[in-house]
């Protein structure tokens, strides 16, 4: 509808509370455009979308408006990973450099592929001062990374790597496979499942991507003045250009852990894929145990670049930081406010995605407040 109301639907009743909660997020002007889905034991529950795609508010949120949405991409990456691992290509234990041998310069011979799945090898970002531009040089990325010498002594500490993660774990899936990570999403996972997400969209998908709407002057990532010498690598080379995510450029390239587009359906729905013991749609994608690797606890304590405490298993974040009902669950969130929680012991998936951003990277109430409702209605909590 051109009013930016809410459409959608709720499998039963009881779930009218999260359509409320989502109403109440958009009426406030919490959010501007958002879209909000939920699966249980691999079945659509709540698939919610409303407001509008642009801060106009001239484009109404439609079923199939996709937006950016940045981090949350890990977790596609990570799920890529344990795909190509389940089926013996990769052993998370093993050093990066068996598969991608000029890794091993500069002290980083012993880095584990499972370090740069927790975010502990010690590259969250680049030395080398790089552009905007220079992130859609997949090339480039990599050799600067595999040359550099770790920012601090690998496993020792979580430092979350924002950027270089998505290039890392990527160069390792392309090293033995043959294919970039963003094609082996794709032909695995999101075509075999129907699922609308994209780790380079195509020109032809441009029409249906919402505008982002960066946080408030002062209140975005990298803004922070007393900020380490890691945070400002990380997290200010090249810097965060919300901007970017409106050029062809961004769109196109795969930046596998900040440069996926999709929406909240897509979200949920590929991660029935771990909520179900490795089956969605009637397929198996992966093994039950190559699904529970996500929950195996890699590193935690105070991360070195979000200066928060944080919890990683392989690809995810665990439960404590966040708190979440059940304990074999995992999740993680974009910058901005997207979110995606996975719940092996309930079989749920909840899944959200909106283009006004919030000054957050592991989600905010907008989101919370949706999955607490869920939970309300499922009667987890």
């Amino acid at each position: 509808m051109a009013d930016g109301s809410v459409q959608g639907s709720l499998a039963q009743e009881r779930f009218a509370p999260v359509r409320a909660q989502f109403e109440a997020n958009l009426a406030s002007g919490e959010d501007v455009g958002a879209c909000f889905c939920a699966t249980v034991e691999g079945e659509i529950v709540v698939d919610l979308w409303g407001g509008f795609a642009d801060p106009g508010k001239t484009r109404p949120w439609d079923r199939d408006t996709i937006v950016n949405v940045y981090s949350t991409t890990k977790t596609m990456t990570a799920l890529t990973a344990l795909l190509v691992a389940d089926r013996g290509l990769i052993d998370f234990e093993a050093p990066v450099a068996r598969y991608w041998p000029e890794f091993a310069a500069n002290g980083k011979a012993d880095i584990k592929v499972s370090h740069l799945m927790a975010h502990s090898a010690g590259l969250s970002g680049w030395r080398e001062p790089i552009t905007n531009d220079d992130l859609y040089d997949w090339d480039k990325c990599v050799s600067l990374l595999a040359a550099q010498a770790p920012l601090w002594e690998p496993g020792t500490a979580p430092g979350y790597h924002a950027i270089t993660q998505g290039y890392l774990v990527g160069e390792v899936v392309r090293r033995v496979t043959g294919k970039s990570l963003g094609t082996v999403f794709r032909e695995e996972i999101a075509e075999p499942l129907g699922a609308d997400f994209w780790i380079g969209l195509p020109a032809s998908e441009d029409g249906r991507v919402a505008e982002l709407i960066p946080p408030p002057p002062g209140q975005g990532a990298g803004d922070n003045p007393d900020q380490s010498e890691i945070q400002n690598i990380t997290f200010n080379n090249p810097g965060v250009h919300v901007s970017a995510t409106k050029t062809r450029g961004w769109r196109g390239a795969e930046i596998p852990a900040a440069g996926g587009t999709g929406n909240a359906r897509s979200v949920a729905l590929i991660h029935t894929i771990l909520a179900n013991g490795g089956v969605a749609k009637g397929k198996r994608f992966l093994s039950e145990a190559g699904c529970r690797k996500a929950l195996e606890l890699q590193i935690g304590g105070q991360d070195l670049v979000l200066g928060m405490p944080a919890k990683f298993g392989m690809g995810f974040g665990l439960p404590g930081v966040l708190p979440l009902p059940n304990p074999n669950s995992c999740y993680w969130g974009g910058y901005g406010g997207s979110l995606i929680i996975i719940d092996m012991d309930a079989k749920t998936t909840f899944a959200y995605a909106m283009n006004k951003m919030a000054p957050t990277t592991q989600g905010d109430m907008r989101a919370l407040g949706l999955a607490m409702a869920m939970w309300t209605a499922l009667g987890t909590i």
